[in-house]
């Protein structure tokens, strides 16, 4: 099976092309600060569910992965400031919201896989 054709991956691509669209309503003066961490934050954990996939030793794959599941949490704390900072609606929250927990829920399904 080709990475394409995992789900997670497939939702992820999918995250970070609704990030890329939320991104442009913030406003320039967090360009460089909350956009850009946001950007990061979102990017290195593709990296990660890549890194995961690509592992074949069982304590390097949890590890990619756990350190996938700091990497979404870390991403909901900065579309919460987002949130507090009224530079999202509510709807995009929710929306932001639900695509990563769903990320978080085959993320833990994959664990439960490697760990048996």
């Amino acid at each position: 099976m080709e990475i394409e054709e995992l789900k997670i991956y497939k939702q992820y691509v999918e995250l970070i092309y609704y990030t890329e669209q939320i991104l442009k309503k913030y406003p320039k003066s967090e360009r460089f600060a909350l956009v850009t961490q946001i950007k990061n934050t979102t990017y290195d954990g593709l990296k990660m569910t890549i890194l995961a996939y690509k592992e074949f030793d069982k304590k390097l794959k949890l590890k990619a992965l756990n350190d996938l599941d700091v990497n979404l949490k870390m991403l909901k704390v900065l579309i919460r400031v987002s949130k507090k900072n009224k530079y999202i609606s509510p709807k995009n929250y929710t929306a932001w919201s639900r695509k990563i927990t769903n990320i978080n829920n085959l993320m833990f399904g994959w664990i439960k896989c490697v760990r048996q």
